[in-house]
C-alpha cells in the first residue's frame, strides 16, 4: 500500500530531540510514574510493588475490564463490550479507518487535521472529499459545505474534536448538526476526541457516541492525561455490529495492549478529576501567556483556540513555513511545526501545554526571529 509521507511526524522525528525550546509538543507537561502517584496523592511504594509484581504476559485481549469501566466514565452511557484498547490513539483511528473504508468508498475528512484521518483513506482507495476549516468561521465545519460533500455514498464522515491544530471545540449543537446530515446518508461518523476535556470553560463535553448510534470516539492518555509513554488508546461505539469488526481486525495488528500500560492508565483515570484539574490550569494559564505575546507581535495573527493544547500562528513575511521553522530551529533552538504539514502556508503549529517558563523562553526566541527577519526585510529595501 502505498501512502504519503506523514509530515507531522517526520518534521517532529527529525528535530524534537535536538530543541533547547519545544513548542512543537502537544502532550500537557508529561508525568513519571512518581509525579503521578504524588500528585494523586498514592502511595508510591504500594504502587511500585505492584508494578514489580505484575507478571508481564499478555494482557486481556480486549482490554482490562477495570480499565475500560473507568474509560466507561468518560462518556454518558457506553458499557464496557463498546470499548476495545489499543495502541494510543494513532492505533485506534488506524483500526477504525482500515475496518471500515474499501476502495471506492465514499469518505469525507475535516482539513487542516491529523494527517493520518486523510492519508489513509486515500491509500486505501477511497474517493476522498475534504470539509474545509477556515479560520472566518472559527475552523469550526461548515454545514452547508458538509451537506454539498454527502450523497448516498458517503460511508465514513471524520472529525476530531477539539480540533488539531486550530484548537477549535464543536459544542453539542455543532455535533448534532453533523449527525443529522450523516443520518441521512446513513453514514459512520469517526471522530478523534484526543483533546477531549482540555478546554477553556468548565462544563461536560460532548461524545459523538453520546449522540449517534453510529459514532466512534478514539482517544488516548497522551493528551489529556500526560501518559504519552504508556502508548494506550481506545475506541468506543455502540455499533456492535461493527466493534465485532473491529475486534476481528484488531486480531492481525495488536492482540492485546500492555498489562503495565493498561495498570498505569488504570490508576490515572481513577484520579482523573485531580489529573485534569492539574493539566486544564496549565493550558489555561499558559494560553494567557501566549495570548499576551500575540498582541505583542505585530507580524502574528490568529484564531484563540478554544480548547486542546495547539494553535496557528499565521506570520506576514514572504517566506515559507518549512524555512521559516527551519531557520527557527537552527538559529534559536526553537521548535514549532511548519503550517505546510497541515497544507496552511504562512502558519505555524505552536502547541503551549508544557512547562510556562519553557514556553516563555521559547516564545522570546520566536520574538527574536521575528525581530530578524523584520530587519531583513528592512534591509532589502
Amino acid at each position: 500500500m502505498k501512502i504519503q509521507d506523514f509530515g507531522v511526524e517526520q518534521w517532529m522525528n527529525a528535530y524534537e530531540t535536538k530543541a533547547v525550546y519545544n513548542l512543537g509538543e502537544t502532550c500537557v507537561s508529561p508525568f513519571s510514574i512518581k509525579t503521578l502517584i504524588d500528585t494523586t496523592g498514592g502511595d508510591v511504594e504500594s504502587f511500585c510493588n505492584k508494578l514489580l509484581n505484575t507478571r508481564l504476559t499478555y494482557g486481556a485481549i480486549e482490554g482490562a475490564s477495570t480499565l475500560k469501566k473507568e474509560i466507561s466514565s468518560l462518556y454518558k452511557d457506553i458499557s464496557l463490550a463498546e470499548i476495545v484498547t489499543n495502541h494510543g490513539a494513532i492505533g485506534s483511528n488506524s483500526l477504525v479507518i482500515n475496518t471500515i473504508v474499501e476502495p471506492g468508498d465514499e469518505v469525507i475528512v475535516v482539513t487542516p487535521t491529523y494527517q493520518q484521518m486523510q492519508s489513509i483513506p486515500e491509500a486505501l482507495g477511497a474517493v476522498t472529499k475534504f470539509l474545509h476549516l477556515k479560520p472566518e468561521n472559527k475552523y469550526l465545519p461548515d454545514v452547508e459545505e458538509l451537506k454539498s460533500l454527502v450523497n448516498e455514498k458517503t460511508k465514513l464522515i471524520v472529525v476530531n474534536n477539539p480540533n488539531n491544530p486550530s484548537g477549535s471545540l464543536m459544542d453539542k449543537n455543532g455535533l448534532i448538526n453533523i449527525v443529522n446530515i450523516a443520518k441521512v446518508a446513513g453514514a459512520y461518523i469517526l471522530c478523534d476526541e484526543v483533546y477531549r476535556n482540555l478546554t477553556q470553560q468548565d462544563g461536560y463535553n460532548y461524545s459523538i457516541v453520546d449522540l449517534y448510534e453510529k459514532g466512534i470516539s478514539t482517544s488516548s492518555f497522551s493528551k489529556v492525561f500526560s501518559l504519552a509513554g504508556i502508548r494506550l488508546g481506545w475506541v468506543a461505539t455502540h455499533d456492535q455490529k461493527l466493534m465485532k469488526q473491529f475486534l476481528s481486525h484488531r486480531d492481525y495488528s495488536t492482540i492485546s495492549c500492555g498489562v503495565i500500560d493498561e495498570m498505569i492508565g488504570t490508576y490515572a483515570l481513577q484520579h482523573k478529576d485531580i489529573i485534569l484539574e492539574r493539566n486544564k490550569a496549565i493550558i489555561r494559564k499558559n494560553l494567557k501567556i501566549l495570548e499576551q505575546w500575540v498582541e505583542a507581535e505585530p507580524h502574528i495573527s490568529w484564531y484563540k483556540p478554544q480548547a486542546g493544547t495547539t494553535t496557528l500562528l499565521y506570520y506576514d513575511f514572504d517566506i515559507g513555513s518549512r524555512e521559516f521553522c527551519d531557520r527557527l530551529m537552527n538559529e534559536y533552538k526553537t521548535l514549532l511545526v511548519p503550517g505546510s504539514c497541515f497544507d496552511i502556508e504562512y502558519s505555524l503549529r505552536l502547541g503551549y501545554a508544557f512547562e510556562s517558563e519553557h514556553l516563555k523562553n521559547g516564545l522570546a526566541c520566536v520574538s527574536q526571529f521575528l525581530k530578524k527577519l523584520d530587519e531583513e526585510k528592512t534591509a532589502i529595501r
